[in-house]
């Protein structure tokens, strides 16, 4: 894969393309609703640019669209300038641990990754489904799953996203997520948590390759993962590559 070509196509499609380009020179989304996700998700800045645009993005926030809402400045690290997070932190952003942009060309990914005995696949269609994904996240990730509930339940129904509980009898051990980016040759994964109980027997890997064999169906080109030091060695045992780091930084408005 170029490495090169490809993060500047996931640049142009993912992040530039996701919006509008603002005149300060920033790509801002803002999900519905006071608990959708909001936050920069592209930046073309430079040193004599940079602070009027963190500066434009606090004045939004401050406003009543705005208020309420935890945003988030997704960073990049071949993002310009240099010391745009140092700029973010004296804004008074937050940085929480940094991810690796991880991508892989879907074609040359396995499919088949069996689940162990007695664990099946189920796809969230409805309100309990979702009960159940919160639950697995809950259990995975230790954080509330209130606002995480909230959000699924709002996008329910959506042809753009598709969700996955692993059940082992009725209990759900792992649930993820696939979201895909019409008009752009990417899906991306979300999600994949497992409860502890469960993990190292194969259930993350099987639910990459699942979720693989449903974005090759939508005619998806690339899979993109933004990785946590626990999924990355899986990831690249399964073909992803590294293409840069990203750091969310957040601030609540």
């Amino acid at each position: 894969m170029d490495h090169v070509g490809v993060l500047e196509v996931f640049d142009g499609q993912m992040r530039r393309g996701a919006g509008q380009v603002a005149p300060e020179g920033v790509v801002r989304k803002a999900e519905p609703g006071v608990q959708g996700w909001t936050g920069v998700v592209w930046s073309d800045l430079h040193e004599d640019s940079a602070d009027r645009a963190i500066a434009v993005q606090l004045e939004w926030l401050a406003s009543p669209e705005g208020t309420g809402r935890e945003f988030e400045w997704k960073l990049y690290s071949h993002d310009r300038p240099a010391d745009l997070s140092e700029r973010l932190t004296a804004a008074g952003f937050t940085a929480e641990p940094p991810e690796t942009l991880m991508v892989t060309e879907i074609a040359g990914m396995p499919k088949d990754i069996p689940l162990p005995a007695g664990v099946r696949f189920e796809a969230v269609t409805d309100a309990a489904g979702i009960d159940l994904l919160a639950e697995v996240n809950e259990q995975a990730f230790g954080a509330s799953s209130s606002h995480f509930r909230e959000r699924l339940l709002a996008q329910l129904g959506s042809d753009d996203l598709h969700m996955t509980v692993v059940m082992a009898g009725d209990q759900p051990v792992c649930g993820a997520r696939l979201e895909f980016h019409p008009g752009t040759q990417f899906a991306s994964l979300w999600g994949g948590g497992t409860v502890k109980e469960w993990r190292g027997r194969g259930i993350y890997r099987a639910l990459v390759a699942h979720r693989a064999r449903i974005a090759a169906d939508r005619g998806c080109r690339y899979l993109q993962v933004d990785a946590s030091e626990q999924s990355r060695p899986i990831l690249e045992r399964l073909g992803f590559t590294a293409l840069s780091v990203t750091t969310p930084y957040l601030i609540q408005g």
